[in-house]
């Protein structure tokens, strides 16, 4: 996980510095546009662990600003600051685990330690409830125009920044499913990814535009911390939870730029 984080914190940093010299390059030439999202997501969560396993997808929303400077008609380098709200989703734990210790200290600190089972076992949802402020770096391929639509492609890379972490836990009886909690220790602080955008641009003025479309976000680092967290199964030792949980999300977009 050290070796993880040590990764996506210099990727991040390059991210950051790739944006400072657009945003800097901007200021000087070329076009640059501004806009507002407001976009629907479905967001879920995976492992590389075949016993643990995606149990239920997260609705959220994605809303910020988005800025573009065109380095040419049909092509131009965005960016942006927005955040993204109930990002997340459910993991469970199969029942063939005879303990599941994570989320150990964030049960310390939210449930009465006489309600506290001394370990949780398997057959668990260990739903995820997360929001990041996200700055977004790519670029943004154009058609022409046919008629006042102009059809759009959109890859790019996602420097997200966690703002706030909650969760809560389902088939456990000493605490509602309906009650979350803070879950910060148990949730990276930075996340990195990648994503790949599509969609159709309308325009209804010189300077206005309207765009819609649809994309798939991915991260590249764990969102999950592993530190000081044991699993057990059935004759053999305990071992560190280490697997690697990544948040995915489909965006449907829907914006306005100026």
């Amino acid at each position: 996980m050290a070796k993880n984080y040590r990764l996506t914190t210099h990727l991040s940093a390059l991210l950051v510095a790739c944006l400072l010299s657009a945003t800097a390059s901007a200021q000087f030439a070329g076009d640059l546009k501004f806009g507002l999202q407001l976009s629907p997501t479905f967001s879920y969560l995976t492992t590389d662990d075949n016993l643990i396993n995606n149990d239920g997808s997260n609705l959220g929303l994605k809303l910020g600003l988005v800025g573009e400077y065109y380095i040419a008609e049909n092509y131009s380098i965005h960016s942006g600051l927005g955040f993204h709200f109930n990002a997340g989703g459910t993991l469970f734990f199969e029942d063939r685990f005879e303990r599941v210790d994570i989320w150990r200290e964030p049960l310390d600190e939210n449930v009465l330690p006489s309600e506290l089972p001394d370990s949780l076992s398997g057959g668990i949802g260990f739903k995820y409830d997360l929001q990041y402020l996200e700055i977004p770096l790519g670029i943004t391929l154009r058609t022409r125009e046919f008629g006042y639509l102009r059809y759009w492609a959109r890859p790019a890379l996602h420097l997200g920044i966690l703002t706030q972490s909650r969760g809560s836990l389902e088939n456990v009886g000493f605490i509602s499913s309906d009650e979350e909690f803070s879950i910060s220790p148990a949730v990276n602080g930075v996340n990195l990814g990648w994503s790949i955008n599509g969609g159709v641009e309308y325009s209804v003025s010189e300077s206005t535009a309207l765009f819609a479309g649809i994309g798939f976000q991915s991260g590249f680092a764990d969102v999950t911390t592993d530190k000081d967290t044991e699993v057990v199964r059935p004759g053999r030792p305990a071992q560190e939870e280490d697997s690697k949980g990544r948040l995915s999300s489909i965006v449907i977009h829907f914006g306005v730029m100026f």
